[in-house]
């Protein structure tokens, strides 16, 4: 199983249902040749786009990558969202993120702050 636990947090889901009820009116306005519907649709998808990004930014959404399993859980939050996440374009369009030292890796970074970084386990016998 891998460690990697991504889209399993309120940002997301939230984020996907709104997204598909605006793809849903879309299509609605597609198939009833309602140019206005469409619009209506294609609005509600990027409101999704920056309730995602709140709700993420809030501490709703997990970072990219490997996570323990203690942070797994839905209703966990995430406490280091106010100083960003190496690596996330969310947090780097909002102005917040860790600056890295050129050439060095996440688990460096990761492990000189004091947490420990998960290890990957391989999914099939090719990785």
């Amino acid at each position: 199983m891998s460690l990697y636990d991504e889209g399993h947090t309120i940002a997301g889901w939230t984020g996907a249902a709104i997204a598909t009820t605006g793809g849903a009116v879309a299509g609605l306005g597609v198939c009833t040749a309602s140019l206005p519907v469409v619009g209506a649709g294609l609005a509600v998808v990027a409101v999704s786009v920056l309730v995602t990004w709140a709700l993420h930014l809030s501490g709703w959404g997990k970072p990219p990558g490997v996570r323990p399993r203690e942070q797994w859980g839905m209703r966990v939050r995430d406490t280091q969202a106010r100083d960003g996440h190496a690596g996330c374009v969310g947090c780097r369009l909002a102005g917040r993120g860790r600056k890295r030292s050129a050439g060095a890796p996440a688990s460096v970074s990761a492990s000189a702050s004091g947490s420990v970084p998960a290890e990957s386990i391989p999914l099939s016998p090719i990785e």
